[in-house]
């Protein structure tokens, strides 16, 4: 009996933690760029993919645990990692770094709050790029630099 009332125990301790809602607010970081909306998190993601291809952007990845888990019967905030780029800059960057290109498509982050709003993340292309410079010199620092504002761009029209 014993046995019995200590797995059950463990059981629902299990489960309770499997549908508690981890904290998903993102904090401010060196390199970031973290956008608070009143969204939620699928409105966010919409005028996300929106706004990539307002700028002439596409969405090149997008991978998000969320659907998975839940069909394993773990239930975690909304998120999606969303791979910005397209090929013109992918070509220049080539052009001044092979081994920048790693760092390929720059990614978004939207993240559901524990309050049901959506967060917009993302480092910045400087930033992303920054490993590189030795290789691939002022020319990489300046389309990284014309992306910071293709980004910003972006995460402003996505998150208004």
């Amino acid at each position: 009996m014993r046995h019995f009332l200590i797995s059950a125990l463990l059981f629902t301790i299990t489960s309770v933690l499997l549908v508690l809602p981890a904290e998903a607010d993102i904090a401010p970081r060196p390199g970031w760029v973290v956008i608070q909306t009143d969204k939620e998190h699928d409105a966010l993601l919409a005028d996300l993919k929106a706004a990539v291809k307002a700028h002439k952007m596409g969405v090149v990845t997008q991978a998000g645990p969320t659907a998975t888990a839940r069909k394993r019967g773990i239930t975690i905030p909304e998120n999606r990692v969303v791979g910005v780029f397209n090929n013109d800059f992918a070509v220049k960057v080539l052009a001044t770094s092979t081994a920048a290109m790693i760092e390929a498509p720059i990614r978004f982050y939207v993240t559901e709050n524990a309050d049901g709003s959506a967060t917009l993340s993302y480092k910045t292309p400087s930033f992303v790029f920054g490993p590189y410079l030795d290789d691939g010199g002022q020319a990489l620092e300046k389309l990284a630099g014309e992306l910071d504002g293709v980004f910003a761009n972006i995460a402003a029209d996505a998150s208004g």
